[in-house]
């Protein structure tokens, strides 16, 4: 066993010192307190507010010091990364007066900010993503992740999703690292926007699907491949395979067919398209 200490030793001599997950999962939880939660009637005073986003700023150049080099380089990315935050509120408001429209079980906005995982994982990747621009790429995985953990919802912090995005239900989805996705586009449980190949040399193109505005996908369909494009107010029907690009205002489904028995020896099948 002395060999085998000697080499778990070696290991963390030579990887990065990072904080615990848990310290950065409840950065977020905290944030998300703040910006979207009413828990508590103190935080109808400005001063606490801005109290609370003075800790907050305090956990997060914590958090960051163990992924910059740089003691200048952590307060810039502080920096950077608060003055950000206004405008990714907004956006993540708007994603959920979007599914609030669009949800016909959403009763209200307190709902959908309290409740729903698919509000969660699209306001999680708002913030993530605007850590991958800072080049804080394994902050941003690590915080991705949490959305993961708590959704079973995947959404790659590199991938690059527009405005009033709608995500209904939710339940495993996989967004890869470069897809594209237009604005007003809705997306339910199932889908995987993927590569068509996973060749660790390809690391560097596109290798997932470019979705055009007004788009919706339904359930458990898988659209393939960074040159795979699906034009603006398309419709994609649930379980379909798609690894070619379509049109604008197409509509695109799967079709099976059923065969249903009776008791007649010899029957006529009954064929349904589905």
């Amino acid at each position: 066993m002395n060999s085998f200490y000697q080499e778990i030793a070696k290991q963390h001599q030579e990887l990065l010192i990072l904080p615990e997950k848990k310290l950065i999962h409840q950065f977020i939880d905290d944030l998300f307190i703040i910006l979207f939660s009413n828990t508590s009637k103190s935080y109808e005073s400005e001063a606490t507010v801005k109290y609370k986003f003075n800790q907050l700023r305090k956990q997060f150049d914590d958090l960051v010091l163990d992924f910059s080099l740089k003691s200048e380089q952590n307060k810039d990315q502080t920096t950077v990364f608060f003055d950000a935050i206004p405008n990714l509120h907004k956006q993540a408001l708007n994603d959920s007066l979007t599914i609030l429209t669009k949800d016909p079980a959403a009763k209200s906005l307190e709902e959908v900010l309290y409740s729903y995982p698919g509000f969660f994982a699209i306001a999680v990747y708002r913030f993530s993503h605007q850590l991958w621009k800072q080049d804080l790429k394994l902050l941003a995985r690590t915080i991705s992740e949490y959305a993961h953990i708590k959704t079973s919802i995947e959404i790659h912090p590199g991938a690059k999703i527009g405005n009033d995005f709608a995500i209904d239900h939710g339940t495993g989805i996989v967004i890869g690292e470069t897809t594209i996705i237009g604005n007003n586009v809705q997306i339910y449980q199932g889908v995987t926007l993927g590569a068509l190949s996973v060749k660790k040399e390809e690391a560097f193109i596109k290798r997932h699907p470019t979705i055009e505005d007004n788009v919706i996908i339904y359930a458990n369909s898988t659209i393939l491949g960074g040159q795979t494009t699906v034009g603006r107010d398309s419709i994609i029907g649930g379980n379909v395979w798609l690894t070619y690009s379509v049109p604008s205002n197409s509509v695109v489904y799967h079709k099976n067919e059923m065969k249903v028995k009776d008791n007649n020896p010899f029957p006529e099948p009954i064929l349904y398209s589905i």
